[in-house]
């Protein structure tokens, strides 16, 4: 009577990923707006200079609402930085110029009601 004990070693073609991994409910994540995508070229987004110091605008007047309103939403919210490209002296100017030109009913402070 020869009982044989075969040593069970964990096998290393596991079908699961590794303990980290959790797939979503519908599967894995499609690539984003940075990787590759299928059959199509990479995304390349350019970057954003500030409008004000490429055109060399000294000062950000109140009373030019055709230039602020550039920087308002149809909400009536100031666009933030990230989206317009202005740079940090710039904005903090600009918004101030925007909440000027509100508070004497150059620029609505909210937008239209549809």
């Amino acid at each position: 009577m020869t009982d044989e004990v075969k040593a069970t070693a964990p096998v290393a073609d596991s079908p699961r990923p590794s303990e980290g991994y959790r797939p979503g409910p519908r599967g894995p994540r499609p690539a984003g707006p940075g990787g590759q995508r299928e059959g199509g070229r990479k995304f390349f987004r350019r970057k954003k200079v500030c409008k004000f110091c490429v055109e060399k605008i000294e000062s950000i007047n109140y009373k030019d609402y055709r230039l602020l309103g550039q920087f308002v939403a149809e909400s009536g919210k100031i666009v933030p930085r990230r989206l317009t490209g202005v740079c940090t002296p710039h904005q903090r100017r600009l918004s101030a110029a925007i909440k000027q030109a509100r508070n004497i009913a150059l620029l609505p402070f909210a937008g239209r009601a549809s």
